[in-house]
């Protein structure tokens, strides 16, 4: 079982609560005993329990009224009660006194060692999936950034010291790690608040297009240029402009962007003059410019330009308990849409137990917009309170965690080398948060060797 829980033991039979005594303290649990009911609701309080194990037949108090009483007290206390009559009667009787589940005697104890684990595991993932809700609402965020772990505290302390500065920052991570998000908190957050933001995609315009969204255009300065644009540097004077994915960014700008950013001044296409622009620029990229650089796919000059301060996004498989802190987030907004759209019909406002658990075992390689599509797509799927384990992706769903060694002795499940190679590889990163520049060290790789192979398995 679990260790440490705590666990109360409700018995008239001073023989048997010796027995569960001992035995569950051998597998290291902290135990109270109590020979009536009123005696164990004195211990409720002080104690604490985790789970509370009774008897139904016992002098004065019975155990199911004894199960009423804790579960009107205590409505998360998982109680187990213990019958020497298991029949569909007693269990009846006992699920609708509120006992989480029953056992029969005599006791087998394998069998209830087996059943007492179950319970304490699935009372405690539904004691934290219920403190969700506040959790969201009390945890520590950043304006639409959401976490309490504690690399995003750490982020939030480095956001609220570079916020009022203009400085140009470079933000990394993943893609869906939240990028974007970053560029806006430092905005909103800035002394340039009420300036305009501006975003582009670097990698979404074609080389020529892109020139003259950053840097503006003279009418007639190409095809199709029917009117003079002044560019996004000029648009977002007094602001911060947005260049996300800027490791994208073809060789040819990289020059033109670096003059920019070091004069202050852009010369938009078929322009003789250059126009000011007063801008905070924020960079974002999910890929690694240091070995871009290495390799001759991104200018050093401009790479030290952009890298003035330098945010690195933790992917979501690093943030701990933060997954089941955004899914609540996500569900109730979900669940807010739904019922707008439906006419006030009511939709889920919670997770199940088994589906916490599946979302914390799951890798996320998608990140927090994957989490976002996946609580998006069980919101509409559901027809319950909470969201249940068919409501999952498949992939979510049937999740299980790689392992690098192979133990079966079947020909037929070995895997080849590079498979080995490629699960360790995958382990590592996992273990190390996703920090590509740390695994390679830790693998004994240099970062190109390491980014041929990540991008050989599309990783």
């Amino acid at each position: 079982m679990p260790s440490p829980f705590r666990v109360l033991v409700v018995d008239d039979d001073k023989a048997l609560l010796r027995l569960l005594d001992s035995l569950l303290r051998a597998h290291g649990h902290e135990v109270r005993t109590a020979a009536s009911g009123a005696e164990a609701l004195a211990l409720l309080q002080p104690f604490a329990p985790d789970l509370v194990l009774c008897d139904v037949q016992m002098e004065g108090m019975s155990g199911l009224e004894l199960c009423e009483r804790i579960t009107a007290l205590q409505p998360d206390l998982p109680v187990v009660v213990m019958t020497a009559h298991a029949s569909l009667e007693s269990a009846v009787g006992a699920l609708r006194a509120g006992a989480y589940d029953f056992v029969g005697k005599p006791l087998q104890l394998d069998e209830l060692r087996n059943r007492l684990s179950r319970v304490l595991e699935s009372g405690s993932l539904k004691r934290e999936v219920k403190q969700l809700r506040r959790a969201v609402a009390d945890a520590q965020g950043y304006e639409e950034l959401s976490g309490a772990s504690p690399v995003m505290q750490e982020l939030y302390r480095l956001l609220e010291r570079v916020a009022g500065s203009d400085a140009t920052v470079l933000v990394t991570g993943e893609s869906g790690t939240g990028k974007e998000l970053v560029a806006r908190a430092l905005h909103r957050r800035g002394k340039r608040r009420d300036g305009p933001f501006l975003a582009i995609n670097c990698s979404a315009l074609p080389e020529a297009l892109l020139e003259a969204e950053l840097f503006g255009h003279a009418k007639g300065a190409f095809t199709d240029a029917q009117r003079s644009r002044k560019g996004l540097f000029a648009e977002a004077n007094g602001g911060t402009l947005l260049l996300d994915e800027v490791g994208e960014l073809p060789l040819s700008v990289q020059p033109k962007l670096l003059r920019a950013l070091q004069e202050r001044k852009v010369r938009p296409l078929g322009e003789s003059a250059e126009l000011d622009f007063d801008v905070r620029l924020v960079a974002a990229t999910n890929r690694d410019l240091t070995t871009a650089v290495e390799e001759g796919r991104f200018r050093e000059d401009l790479f030290f330009r952009l890298n003035v301060i330098h945010l690195e996004l933790p992917p979501l498989r690093a943030r701990g308990g933060d997954v089941l802190l955004l899914a609540q987030r996500f569900l109730e907004r979900f669940a807010a849409q739904a019922e707008g759209d439906t006419r006030g019909v009511r939709g889920p406002s919670g997770l199940s137990a088994e589906v916490a658990q599946r979302l914390l075992a799951y890798s996320w390689p998608g990140n927090v917009r994957e989490l976002q599509n996946c609580m998006e797509r069980a919101v509409a799927l559901t027809r319950g309170e909470t969201i249940s384990l068919e409501d999952l992706p498949e992939k979510v769903r049937d999740h299980r965690p790689s392992e690098v060694l192979v133990a079966s002795q079947d020909p037929s499940e070995l895997v080849t080398l590079e498979e080995v190679e490629r699960r360790y590889v995958l382990k590592v990163l996992e273990a190390l948060g996703g920090n590509k520049t740390l695994a390679a060290q830790t693998l004994g790789l240099d970062r190109k060797t390491l980014y041929r192979k990540l991008e050989r398995w599309q990783a």
